[in-house]
């Protein structure tokens, strides 16, 4: 209390205040605060998971050090971004990358106007010079297994940069006419990298100066040895099967795959917790909890939950509604009945068309006439829904037309 009228008592305490604030808070451990998906994105180009065909030409001209214009182009998840930057790094290294890459995503504004100023003064400029001070290498063959060697001989540094444009073919039209002048003019000492889900959006003559790599969707047993090897790195347990299911309801997106991972196993250790002490003053003890996920054991189950998958019997019951009964009718209350109760409790209407339609191409009940009609009817309720139709209107819609297809014989 004395020292609440004492300025200059007052003064120090505040000073001592800021300069501890100044400090900053204590340093965490980036990887457990780290999304799994940074935390395992591919650091060189022999981490990327089966892309062989592209992998194996790009290391090949980052042997030569001399790269053309890309485009890589393929589903979201395959591992695009991730195959430039991890090319990015391996040419430049970790000081150099910073100055010689650009990257733009579809976050940023990339109208005919960011094309003639940020990216035209980023190929325009000078190109920076490499460091020559020497860097420690790992090599099993030297004693101590690390070795001093200059940062020009491990790194290539070859003299160009490189533009990255992530999610081009969400560029306007004149965007990408402005960026085929820019590519001609500033060749010889920048290159560009177009990243895009569908190549068709990107104008032909930016096609055509462009060397293309097809990214395909990850193949099952590549994508599961991904998944395991990171909830084995985690120290993630799962049950049988589960590995497969999560690479099912993510349908070839790897990225997609992960996330779901890390949700599921701080789902399963949010009610299991390990005490650690913390000592205060070397006189108190203080008991508190903390989040781990060592031990916890992720089922099928959660997985298809976090996904937002429907359950099984939800869908049996919906298929039930749609298929005819021995009167051969179309039971109009029975199927509004079951999907109004599927749109109160919150299910997609992509999701519920997506599993019908796996439900209905595989039912051996159902002629191949039958299957050729209802495709069409599945396609035109999708035409709806992405047009922005009610989605209430358009799945209670489709299971009519679809009972009316099979009461018909």
């Amino acid at each position: 209390m004395s020292d609440f009228f004492n300025l200059k008592a007052r003064q120090a305490a505040a000073a001592s205040a800021q300069a501890s604030s100044s400090k900053g808070p204590a340093k965490q451990e980036p990887d457990r605060l780290q999304p799994w998906v940074e935390k395992y994105r591919p650091k060189t180009l022999s981490e990327v998971t089966a892309q062989d065909n592209t992998i194996q030409i790009l290391s090949r001209t980052l042997q030569s050090t001399n790269l053309p214009h890309m485009l890589f182009y393929g589903p979201p998840g395959t591992g695009k971004t991730s195959t430039i930057l991890a090319l990015a790094k391996q040419l430049y290294g970790p000081e150099l990358v910073k100055t010689r890459v650009l990257e733009l995503n579809a976050s940023d504004e990339r109208g005919i106007s960011i094309v003639r100023a940020k990216v035209k003064d980023f190929a325009r400029q000078q190109l920076s010079s490499a460091p020559t001070h020497k860097i420690s290498v790992e090599d099993p063959d030297v004693e101590g297994g690390v070795k001093r060697v200059s940062y020009r001989d491990h790194y290539p540094c070859p003299p160009f940069k490189i533009i990255v444009l992530d999610e081009a073919d969400s560029m306007t039209q004149d965007a990408q006419s402005a960026l085929r002048r820019t590519m001609e003019t500033y060749s010889k000492m920048t290159r560009f990298c177009l990243v895009c889900n569908y190549v068709t959006r990107i104008i032909d003559p930016l096609a055509s100066r462009c060397s293309k790599f097809r990214f395909k969707s990850l193949d099952q047993g590549n994508a599961v040895k991904r998944v395991e090897d990171i909830a084995r790195l985690e120290g993630v347990s799962m049950d049988k099967g589960v590995s497969e299911e999560l690479v099912r309801v993510a349908e070839g997106d790897l990225r997609k795959a992960i996330t779901f991972l890390q949700s599921a196993a701080r789902l399963v250790g949010a009610g299991k917790s390990r005490k650690r002490k913390i000592v205060e003053d070397d006189e108190d003890e203080m008991d508190v909890d903390s989040p781990s996920t060592s031990g916890t054991t992720v089922t099928s189950t959660q997985i298809a939950e976090i996904a937002g998958v429907i359950p099984t019997p939800t869908l049996d019951t919906l298929t039930s509604a749609i298929y005819p009964s021995t009167t051969k009718s179309i039971q109009y209350n029975k199927i509004a009945k079951v999907v109004e109760d599927m749109v109160a409790e919150g299910w997609s209407s992509a999701q519920t068309i997506s599993q019908l339609y796996e439900h209905v191409m595989f039912d051996e009940r159902v002629g191949d006439l039958q299957k050729m009609k209802i495709t069409g009817l599945f396609s035109e309720t999708d035409k709806r829904l992405v047009d922005g139709g009610d989605e209430h209107l358009a799945v209670l819609d489709l299971g009519l037309r679809i009972s009316g297809v099979l009461c018909q014989g």
